[in-house]
């Protein structure tokens, strides 16, 4: 167990340096499109894969939040990455609301705690600049947090021209099939139908995709059947990957 007093920005950043690969960041490099006029241009990584980073996450759960707003501004790419698992640690294990009326003041505090890290996340949007930021941390924080309250968020979000708040409005919605409904899935996938960029064509199909395996294929298939020809090929493709193959054929055909 980790002391309190060694819970640190500091401690956490050496830990960093101390796993870092650099093999494994050029790696990082390419795979992320970091060259000049790729989606991910400068950013720099140090070389460190998912499950190490998720166990640093682990053990700084307690860093304030004043010190994750430093660590999300970082200019390594794992930092940032860490920064937004200790969020989804942070609202996970926020203790859930109690709406009962002898349970006000619990309601309240909890209710407020959550949203304090919904809206930490959403005003430092500048720096979840990847794909991978936003599918880690998205659905868990934003996505748990709207399913039962005002959802108009997602759609300024949507619209922005900002390629990373658009898939956080998309994948965002992720936590919405979990408990069954794709009415919003729907929602924004019309809205980002003639997006020009491809990450958010493969996020809408990903989406279209867990609706039909999660919700309702019935589902799926209906909307396909109106917007099946309307949606970019890749969009399409991915929304149809687990579809029998002859309505796979049918839908590619069409």
């Amino acid at each position: 167990m980790v002391k309190k007093n060694n819970i640190t920005l500091n401690n956490l950043l050496k830990d960093l340096k101390q796993i870092a690969n650099p093999g494994k960041a050029n790696h990082l490099a390419g795979f992320f499109k970091t060259g000049p006029g790729q989606y991910g241009e400068g950013d720099i990584f140090l070389g460190i894969i998912v499950p190490e980073s998720r166990k640093i996450a682990v053990k700084y759960s307690d860093l304030h939040l004043s010190d994750i707003s430093r660590l999300i501004k970082n200019k390594y790419h794992e930092a940032r990455l860490i920064a937004l698992l200790i969020l989804v640690h942070k609202f996970k294990t926020s203790p859930l609301p109690r709406q009962d009326l002898c349970k006000k003041v619990s309601f309240a505090k909890a209710t407020a705690d959550r949203g304090k890290i919904v809206d930490f996340y959403l005003a430092h949007t500048k720096y979840i600049n990847n794909w991978d930021l936003v599918d880690l941390s998205a659905h868990y924080i934003v996505g748990n947090y709207l399913f039962d309250k005002n959802k108009s968020i997602l759609l300024k979000l949507a619209k922005s021209d900002n390629l990373w708040e658009r898939r956080i409005a998309i994948i965002s919605t992720f936590a919405f099939i979990y408990k069954g409904e794709s009415e919003w899935t729907f929602k924004i996938v019309k809205m980002l139908m003639d997006d020009e960029h491809d990450l958010i064509h493969k996020a809408c199909g990903w989406m279209l995709r867990e609706v039909g395996k999660r919700v309702s294929e019935t589902q799926l298939t209906a909307f396909l059947d109106i917007y099946g020809t309307k949606m970019p090929r890749t969009m399409l493709r991915y929304a149809i990957e687990r579809l029998p193959e002859k309505k796979r054929l049918y839908y590619l055909h069409k």
